[in-house]
């Protein structure tokens, strides 16, 4: 674990989630209400971390979203803009970046500056990098406990995961 990740939980959970995602693939979309649900499910016994691993080849989208969603963490609000991407992936083009850091009452001008200059894109490529050296090649890829989950990701299949990881009886 970085000091730098972007985490939800306590530090001393019994069991870290670490997802690598791409704001703008359909898979991680529909991983997010999921993954919102067993972190809720599993409370202070789970930490959960986002890496960035933005597919630009088949996403055009997704290191822009990524880099917002830095930028906005700059101004405190990491998570809430990582939420209102994955609630809004179908408007992800610059724009919309710039409408979505109104709605979070973010400085626009500051981000929209931190966007031009790509501020944000070595911290992103980090991330990126951190995953292909992981052996992420798509998205979402999960981690529990520092080993890749290449299981079912429903709800019910990661929640058994992770308490299994915890040492949870179901």
């Amino acid at each position: 674990m970085s000091s730098r990740d972007h985490t939800l939980g306590p530090e001393d959970a019994p069991v870290t989630l670490v997802e690598y995602g791409d704001y703008q693939c359909p898979y991680c979309g529909m991983a997010y209400p999921i993954v919102n649900a067993v972190r809720e499910e599993m409370g202070d016994d789970l930490r959960f971390v986002f890496r960035h691993f933005p597919i630009t080849t088949i996403h055009p989208y997704a290191e822009g979203a990524a880099e917002a969603a830095e930028a906005a963490g700059a101004q405190g609000e990491f998570w809430e803009m990582h939420d209102w991407l994955f609630e809004h992936q179908d408007s992800l083009a610059p724009n919309d970046l710039v409408e979505a850091a109104g709605v979070l009452d973010l400085d626009v001008d500051r981000f929209v500056a931190d966007l031009a200059q790509h501020h944000f894109a070595p911290r992103v490529r980090e991330d990126f990098m951190s995953g292909v050296r992981s052996g992420v090649n798509g998205t979402p890829t999960l981690f529990i406990n520092g080993l890749r989950h290449d299981g079912e990701w429903d709800e019910d299949s990661l929640l058994a995961a992770l308490r299994q990881a915890a040492g949870v009886r179901a």
